[in-house]
This record gives structure tokens, C-alpha cells and sequence, in this order.
């Protein structure tokens, strides 16, 4: 996990997006242990408390499960509900501000994947 904070957002709420992420990624699967909150607060310098804040978001959230005296680990089908929350999250909030820049910047859809494409087939004749 990067150990930068910005002053955006508070710390838990960083955290929880961060262990959010390596969800995603599957640098966590599902059924692993998280870090303890004492491991994480000395790695990142930062008090229990809030790391511990960062993991009650997840815990409410149902991505993971305490299981007491063992620590707390990534519920079965987290990535799965993180996936339709985080699709919803892009189409209702990301989404409608990225068309309307590229409305104003007169870009089509279409013009958009001839890049892609085009910047793909660069990197495969570079290797």
C-alpha cells in the first residue's frame, strides 16, 4: 500500500479505499487475513484508532468478517459486491462528468477506442 496521505479525505476513510482497491485487484482475495490494526498503524505511522475506523467501514460494509481472537478477513463475494457497487458508483458519478468533457471537447466514443486501439498496436510492434 502506498504510504502517502492527501488532505482530501480523512486517513480512515484513505485506508479503507486502499484495502478497497487491493480487493479489486486481487492482491487480497477472498478468505485472507488483513493486516492487524497494530501492524498497519506502525508500518504507516499512524494511530490504531484510526486504522481501526478504516477496518469497522469494512466490517459494516460486510467486505470483511472478525473472527474473534484471529483477526479479521475478506468475506466471500466482497470483490464481486465491490465490483457492482463501484460499476453503479463510475456510471452515476464518474461517468456523466466525463461525457459532458467530452462533449465540450467535441470527442465522440468512437474517436476514443480508435486511440485506444491505435496506442495498443504501438506498444505491440515496440515489443
Amino acid at each position: 500500500m502506498n504510504t502517502k496521505w492527501n488532505d482530501e479525505q480523512p486517513i480512515y476513510r484513505q485506508l479503507r479505499d486502499r484495502v478497497v482497491a487491493m480487493i479489486l485487484e486481487h492482491a487480497v482475495a477472498e478468505g485472507d487475513a488483513l493486516p492487524s490494526v497494530r501492524t498497519v498503524a506502525a508500518e504507516y505511522k499512524i494511530n490504531h484508532l484510526t486504522v481501526l475506523k478504516a477496518y469497522q467501514e469494512l466490517s459494516d460494509e460486510g467486505l470483511v468478517e472478525n473472527r474473534r481472537g484471529v483477526g479479521l478477513f475478506v468475506t466471500p463475494g466482497a470483490r464481486d459486491r465491490l465490483m457492482r457497487a463501484e460499476r453503479k458508483r463510475f456510471l452515476q458519478e464518474e461517468w456523466p462528468r466525463i461525457r459532458a468533457r467530452m462533449h465540450r471537447l467535441g470527442l465522440s466514443p468512437e474517436e476514443l477506442l480508435r486511440e485506444k486501439v491505435a496506442a495498443s498496436a504501438a506498444r505491440t510492434r515496440r515489443r
